[in-house]
């Protein structure tokens, strides 16, 4: 068990409170609450699960960012809905599309979040060496997680009906599935290409003090 001294749990403690504190920010009156609690459910989900390891796995401090950033996409999503979300349709303004693309922001995050989490929790636990077959398998992990909620998808929209409308955020875009897909690849590829050594540098500090 690696237990860590006082200083280190003062960030995840923030960022606990300042995703809580988004959170029940959003549930006052979301656009849709059924789509709302869709939408915020691994953030409900995972949260209980940092707090249950925390002693026995800690995260390093960029995974926890990065854990915090992407449950307030979540929550940010979840209170519009994907489709309704004004900072998508100032991008789709700025950049001239013809779709509000928040939802593509959603799917970046979860492949890069994902395939950090992925990375941290095979090379700290020594089931695979560093190098290529370890970054081959933080994609696929991505790419897996990205692929159970496309399923996830597809079944509250049999469930749901035209209530799952906002959930699935399709837009109208025959090819949203393989473009969310498409998206949470590119977010895993970014992430072990940008930070991977970051993230070497924190695990050793994070060893070293255990």
């Amino acid at each position: 068990m690696t237990q860590r001294p006082a200083a280190a749990q003062v960030l995840p403690a923030l960022l606990a409170l300042l995703v809580l504190g988004a959170l029940l920010a959003s549930a006052v009156a979301p656009h849709d609450r059924a789509t709302w609690f869709l939408e915020v459910a691994p953030v409900l989900i995972a949260a209980p699960l940092l707090y249950a390891t925390r002693h026995r796995f800690p995260l390093t401090p960029l995974l926890y960012v990065l854990i915090a950033l992407h449950a307030l996409v979540l929550i940010y999503g979840g209170s519009h809905t994907y489709a309704r979300v004004p900072l998508g349709f100032w991008l789709q303004d700025a950049l001239g599309l013809a779709r509000n693309p928040y939802d593509k922001l959603g799917h970046f995050m979860q492949g890069f979040v994902p395939a950090l989490l992925a990375r941290e929790i095979l090379l700290r636990n020594a089931l695979v060496a560093r190098g290529r077959m370890a970054g081959f398998l933080c994609v696929c992990v991505a790419l897996a997680v990205s692929a159970v909620y496309e399923l996830i998808e597809w079944w509250a929209a049999l469930l749901l009906g035209g209530g799952a409308v906002d959930f699935l955020g399709t837009q109208g875009d025959p090819w949203d599935t393989q473009a969310d897909m498409f998206w949470a690849l590119i977010g895993a590829l970014a992430a072990l290409a940008l930070l991977a050594r970051t993230h070497d540098r924190q695990m050793a500090r994070l060893t070293a003090g255990a």
